[in-house]
């Protein structure tokens, strides 16, 4: 039997129908996640986005502190 979702019912326009989030984390590994996404390609894309936004802090505090 799937969870049930929550969603807003009444009083928000087209947003009425839309899904709020998630009620268990087993919700996205259902197939629930959007585009067609895995939870691993979501994680993956996740760890390289992390990845590239600390280096590209390093490498801005780094020429900062250089040009200081």
């Amino acid at each position: 039997m799937p969870a049930a979702l929550p969603v807003f019912s009444q009083g928000f326009g087209p947003l009425a129908s839309r899904i709020l989030a998630f009620s268990t984390a087993g919700d996205a590994a259902n197939g629930l996640l959007p585009f067609g996404w895995s939870v691993t390609d979501f994680q993956t894309w996740t760890l390289v986005y992390l990845g590239v936004s600390s280096l590209a802090f390093v490498l801005v505090w780094v020429v900062g502190y250089l040009r200081r």
